[in-house]
């Protein structure tokens, strides 16, 4: 199970790709003092964990509901996720990001960047959530729901601990190690996602020849 919590761990931390948030962090939150860039930040990595928590515990009874099995949304998040890897690698995750924290910019009304943009799409966005439902019908047992939260709690800190130093790191890091290090990422997410994807489809063949069986 530990393996299986690193990996959903790894593949959420891609996701949430806390490099890139950086500089769109500082866009949405021009003229800021560190102090209150800080409070956006934790309010932001609160939102997000709620509702990925939510959906981390409750997704599969979602599923169930709708009548979708576990093997078909494998299948599905994995491609979605290989797409945000394809994404990542070839930098048009960061255009698309750039869009909403523009949006966020100039439209007056949305004053709290912390629930929009930065909680929601760019941290608890469609991957994310996706991620950890996949991860939850990994884990179903209780031990393994505890588990899920403490995965999801991490690398929202980690994630956190980014943003709080976003002005001295994006400083450091500059544009280019920033680009090097999201294309390593997203090949790193495409990966995973590939194997998302050959378990959903094994679990479906296995779910088919059951039913053969039965019949």
């Amino acid at each position: 199970m530990f393996d299986l919590l690193l990996s959903g761990f790894v593949t959420l931390f891609v996701i949430l790709d806390p490099l890139g948030l950086v500089p769109l962090f500082l866009a949405v939150t021009p003229g800021v003092g560190a102090v209150e860039r800080r409070r956006i930040a934790l309010r932001a990595c609160i939102i997000a964990f709620v509702i990925l928590t939510l959906f981390g515990l409750a997704g599969l009874m979602l599923l169930e509901g709708l009548g979708i099995t576990l093997g078909a949304f494998r299948v599905a998040g994995g491609l979605f996720l290989f797409w945000i890897g394809f994404e990542l690698v070839f930098e048009k995750r960061k255009e698309r990001h750039e869009r909403s924290a523009n949006r966020a910019v100039d439209d007056p009304d949305l004053a709290d960047v912390a629930a929009f943009p930065l909680a929601i799409p760019l941290m608890a966005g469609p991957g994310a959530i996706s991620a950890v439902i996949l991860l939850s019908g990994s884990v179903p047992s209780l031990t393994g729901q505890i588990g899920l939260v403490v995965v999801v709690f991490t690398a929202l800190a980690v994630t956190f601990g980014f943003l709080a130093v976003a002005d001295h790191f994006d400083r450091w890091l500059g544009a280019t190690g920033r680009a090097v290090i999201s294309r390593l990422l997203g090949v790193l997410l495409a990966a995973l996602a590939v194997q998302f994807v050959a378990d959903g489809i094994a679990a479906l063949v296995q779910s088919s020849q059951s039913i053969t069986t039965v019949a």
